[in-house]
């Protein structure tokens, strides 16, 4: 089993080529460019792109009323051009959401669908097969106080539900509990509780020294992601948002 929580990545699976992504933040072209990059220096095609949170799908300026961040931070950046037929993505692109998202958009797509063209949000809680490869992902970040309430936040949000709407809620992960078949690759956005048990995490705290604590606790990450990994074994796990 292969597990990263690397923000940049490429792998061989089966028989397609995939280049994932953490955090995109928006920066659609900085990174569709980087994979072209990548096909012209190692003379390769990437079949697909997968990113596993803060995707940034950003329509217009009032869609950024519904994305949890600074006010000074919220830029359009440049998803706007994919999403009105201005650039296409070069590369099928599939994704999760994640803490810095457009919440109402991603709301309208809760069981996934199509963003953008040839851009896909897995939804919520949802598996995708694409070619001979089983596609699965838990959109948000874990938090205990709403894990076990509805998804009862709407547009316009308030300060709190702004946060609330982008928790993992139980009903979620109690659907993906009951998969049988066997996954190729998963996404979450925060780390599965634990996982840095199975890493060198003494490295790590090297760089984030503000992981010591809750990593010695053993607080760090998401619990039902670390339920999800146990149940389901996919062959590969991918994760953002603590890189």
């Amino acid at each position: 089993m292969g597990i990263s929580y690397a923000n940049q990545y490429c792998v061989q699976f089966k028989t397609m080529k995939i280049a994932v992504e953490g955090c995109m933040h928006g920066d659609f072209d900085k990174v569709y460019d980087t994979i072209k990059y990548i096909e012209n220096t190692r003379n390769i095609k990437i079949d697909l792109l997968l990113c596993y949170g803060d995707f940034q799908a950003v329509r217009n300026e009032k869609d950024m009323d519904s994305l949890n961040v600074a006010p000074k931070y919220r830029e359009m950046k440049s998803f706007w051009k994919y999403y009105s037929g201005q650039e296409v993505a070069p590369v099928p692109t599939i994704f999760i959401g994640g803490n810095h998202e457009a919440s109402n958009y991603l709301w309208e797509l809760y069981y996934g669908g199509w963003a953008a063209p040839n851009i896909y949000f897995l939804g919520y809680a949802v598996v995708v097969k694409v070619g001979n490869i089983r596609i699965g992902g838990l959109s948000g970040i874990y938090n205990a106080r709403n894990y076990c309430l509805g998804h009862h936040e709407r547009p316009p949000y308030n300060d709190n539900t702004i946060r609330s709407v982008y928790h993992v809620r139980e009903y979620d992960v109690h659907k993906l509990m009951h998969l049988e078949e066997l996954m190729d690759i998963f996404l979450s956005h925060d780390w599965p509780l634990s996982i840095t048990d199975y890493g060198n995490w003494l490295q790590l705290v090297r760089y984030k020294k503000h992981f010591k604590d809750e990593i010695q606790q053993g607080t760090l990450g998401s619990k039902p992601a670390a339920q999800l990994l146990e149940k389901l074994k996919p062959s590969y796990w991918f994760s953002a948002h603590l890189q």
